[in-house]
């Protein structure tokens, strides 16, 4: 019974092919819409989540400023220290290693070439915190970071821009008024998950950065990197009463300065990634309420020109359960194709998408399955007006119908 419902149910979309197109056009673009969002919005999320892990997940970073905006905030904090560094290191167990870092912009120039570009002071303990190999040449020497020494790290891009694909090891790179040797090479990272280009960095000895490039002794983050087995949270603690006992603050004062949890700063930047896939998500599931409105229009439609039909089954013995659920089964089916449909335009948007963005395609098949059992249920619900009005057809008015 079900099944011949069904082949007459299919039978009479296809008599009509183009208005039935036209009439699951609304279902498609609202399933592609939300199936294309939800997978682009968690490949956002993945990556920022990745991005955040390569930095590691045990990674603090100390900041001057009480980090929070609004009245009664004191923005003229004091600066950082190298003092403060070797003090983290020294009086916390829970801490394996920090390192310093500053930064600026500025031109770097090899011959003719010139490009805009950060510079970062640092030391060799900034690359083993942030987990960042150099695949070519070598890191900073313990004489060359205490004695300021004018040598130099490039990121790829960087040297892709100054030395194309030839080997920089050994030349000499104008930062400002500053002639720097060329050391190393990083290892490429490629854009961060705001965009920025992660390889577009030239690092110097602190100290060197300090007396040539700033001008000043002050720091202006330390990052941190928490010992195995040891929880973060127990390191912020005891970062966070060191710093204010080398601040003279007092019991009743606020922090003049702020640490971050790099997995805080991951789940705060994925929180927000998902409130805007939810809110663009919403806006295109109304597209699936314009598309159940259009199916319930076509069965209404197909309920007027198919009278004498209905009138027809109706005295040769049908009854008008039957005849409901024939037109049920007609409006369930069209939002079903739809559904199919856009599930398939969906992911092919998504995984386009994901590619231009160079994001991860992470299809969710929890959201797959709720979008097209969401489709079946316009069809149900907009097809059961139109579906009930035929059943409730008089035969004989129905046979007189022309």
């Amino acid at each position: 019974m079900i099944w011949e419902t069904v082949r007459l149910a299919i039978q009479a979309i296809f008599r009509n092919t183009l208005r039935s197109i036209l009439t699951v056009l609304g279902i498609v673009i609202g399933v592609a819409a939300v199936i294309a969002m939800v997978t682009v919005g968690q490949g956002s999320s993945d990556q920022v989540t990745a991005d955040v892990e390569k930095l590691g997940t045990n990674v603090l970073m100390v900041m001057p400023g009480a980090g929070q905006m609004g009245p009664g905030n004191n923005s003229v904090s004091a600066a950082l220290t190298l003092a403060d560094v070797e003090a983290l290191i020294d009086q916390i167990s829970s801490i394996r290693t920090a390192a310093p870092y500053n930064q600026t912009t500025l031109n770097a120039v090899y011959g003719a070439e010139d490009t805009r570009t950060s510079v970062a002071g640092t030391d060799a303990r900034y690359l083993d915190v942030v987990d960042w190999p150099i695949v070519l040449g070598r890191s900073f020497l313990a004489a060359e970071e205490s004695s300021g020494k004018a040598v130099c790290i490039l990121g790829e891009s960087v040297r892709q821009d100054l030395f194309g694909n030839t080997n920089p090891i050994g030349e000499t790179v104008r930062l400002k008024a500053v002639s720097c040797e060329v050391i190393g090479l990083l290892e490429a990272k490629g854009a961060s998950s705001f965009g920025t280009d992660q390889d577009d960095i030239v690092l110097m000895p602190i100290k060197a950065f300090q007396r040539r490039v700033s001008g000043s002794s002050d720091v202006s983050m330390i990052y941190v990197t928490v010992a195995d087995s040891v929880s973060t949270d127990r390191a912020v603690v005891e970062v966070e009463a060191l710093m204010r006992e080398r601040r003279r603050i007092g019991d009743n004062e606020e922090d003049d300065f702020n640490v971050r949890d790099m997995k805080q700063l991951a789940s705060m930047l994925t929180g927000i990634t998902d409130v805007l896939t939810g809110l663009l998500s919403a806006v295109a599931a109304v597209s699936l309420l314009v598309g159940g409105i259009g199916i319930m229009n076509i069965m209404l439609v197909s309920v007027t020109e198919r009278t004498r039909e209905i009138g027809i089954r109706l005295a040769v013995g049908a009854t008008g359960q039957q005849v409901l659920l024939q037109f049920l089964v007609e409006a369930i089916v069209l939002s079903m194709i739809g559904g199919l449909v856009g599930i398939l335009l969906g992911l092919g948007l998504a995984a386009l998408a994901s590619n231009f963005m160079s994001i991860p395609f992470s299809p969710d098949p929890v959201i797959v399955a709720i979008a097209f059992l969401f489709s079946a249920a316009v069809g149900v619900i907009f097809g059961y007006f139109p579906a009930r009005r035929a059943a409730r057809l008089d035969p004989i008015e129905a046979l007189r119908h022309q």
